[in-house]
């Protein structure tokens, strides 16, 4: 029996793959981060109901999870930089035919598939998998919760800018804007071009096999679970809390403000999981996540709703936000090593999509259905608790795997 083979040396700079990886996060989740801020506009100007935009966003969600495997496998195989490319072109293309959508199915194919599509191949999973190969081991943890952080910062940063450009230029013109900035990330793209053989590396494993041993190995299925979770809480608040919001008589400012300091805050969080899991076993990081997460809710919901409780409570989740993102990509690295780390990040996100699939579909639904969304908000508790339990069992050591025969 043998551990992993030995990390390859780097072949890209990481201060290279590391600016030009954040700058693709920064504007890929950016963008996405403010999709919430469009409910309210465009099934008032369109004659929906919440649930229709809802279930386009939870299509995208789904989309995005179930396309992230497939776009993570090409980008392990051909290289990050072809797959970033098409991602690139296919955002633009989403926001533009979302923009023009006059029915409920065409807003779905576009917002939601089109859109789930594109940034399959513009956010963690691939970033992640040039982060891999190009940063050494004793790094690696750190580097994704830059790259996490950057993410953050997009949330923050592009989230005030959307609320300007819904009020002053309409939502449909402010979406065909959003189209021409996601092009950008094609120039960005190649700084993340990695030469020939460093994207498909020394053969181990073929990709039958790594995806075989993955979901056999209980670890890796206890990480499935607990993304699941982390879906389906931050999509839902992301996605519902600015309707929540207004319904309780808060003016959409409170609503731009609080996801701005969702995004602020999620810069520390994120930074500070990359960090500490260089420290720290991760899966006790993941579970205090968790932990804090049901508990903050609690907390929300207990309290008066007043402005100030809501940026409280956005600062508190937003420490808290996407810091599972560099801790569970860490684990599968560390696990089972970086030759299909992309594809193998995508099925974990997979599981993190189905999650939010049914997190903001659920709270569309419900919505219609009781008038309320309390009954999300009190699910959201008690999977937060689930998820920090089935984390405490995971091991981070590397898988052992038999030695090649000899030829």
């Amino acid at each position: 029996m043998s551990a992993l083979a030995p990390h390859p040396s780097p072949r890209l700079s990481m201060t290279q793959v590391l600016l030009c990886g954040a700058a693709i996060v920064t504007l890929s989740m950016g963008i996405r981060h403010g999709f919430g801020l469009w409910l309210q506009p465009i099934t008032m100007d369109r004659g929906w109901s919440r649930e229709t935009f809802a279930f386009a966003i939870a299509i995208q969600n789904l989309a995005w999870g179930a396309a992230g495997p497939f776009a993570g496998a090409l980008a392990d195989r051909f290289g990050a930089f072809r797959v970033l490319i098409a991602g690139s072109l296919l955002y633009a293309i989403g926001l533009v035919t979302m923009g023009l959508a006059t029915s409920g199915l065409a807003f779905t194919g576009s917002a939601g598939v089109l859109l789930g599509l594109a940034q399959s191949g513009t956010t963690y999973a691939v970033v992640y998998g040039v982060i891999g190969r190009n940063v050494a081991p004793e790094k690696r943890s750190w580097a994704m919760g830059v790259a996490a952080a950057a993410g953050s910062f997009g949330q923050f940063l592009m989230v005030p800018v959307e609320n300007w450009l819904i009020g002053d230029v309409g939502w449909q013109q402010a979406l065909f804007i959003l189209g021409c900035l996601a092009l950008a990330i094609m120039p960005l793209a190649i700084g993340l071009k990695e030469p020939a053989q460093a994207a498909a590396s020394a053969v181990h494993q073929s990709v039958g096999q790594a995806v075989r041993e993955a979901f056999g190995y209980r670890s890796f299925q206890w990480l499935m679970a607990g993304y699941f979770v982390c879906g389906f809480q931050v999509v839902f608040i992301g996605v519902h809390m600015p309707s929540y919001l207004k319904d309780h008589g808060l003016t959409p400012n409170v609503a731009t403000t609080a996801l701005a300091l969702i995004g602020l805050f999620n810069v520390i969080g994120t930074y500070a999981a990359g960090t500490l899991g260089q420290r720290l076993p991760k899966r006790y990081i993941l579970s205090s996540i968790y932990a804090l997460r049901s508990l903050a809710i609690v907390v929300f919901l207990a309290m008066p709703l007043t402005p100030w409780s809501v940026y409280i409570f956005s600062a508190v989740m937003g420490v808290l936000w996407l810091s599972t993102v560099p801790p569970t990509n860490a684990v599968v690295a560390q696990i089972f090593g970086v030759q299909y780390l992309s594809m193998l990040g995508g099925f974990v996100f997979f599981s993190h999509q189905i999650g939010s699939f049914l997190g903001v579909w659920l709270g569309g639904k419900l919505y219609d259905t009781t008038g309320s969304y309390d009954i999300v908000w009190w699910l959201a508790v008690a999977l937060g608790i689930f998820a920090a339990l089935v984390n405490l069992p995971v091991k981070e050591s590397a898988i052992v795997r038999a030695a090649p025969a000899a030829a």
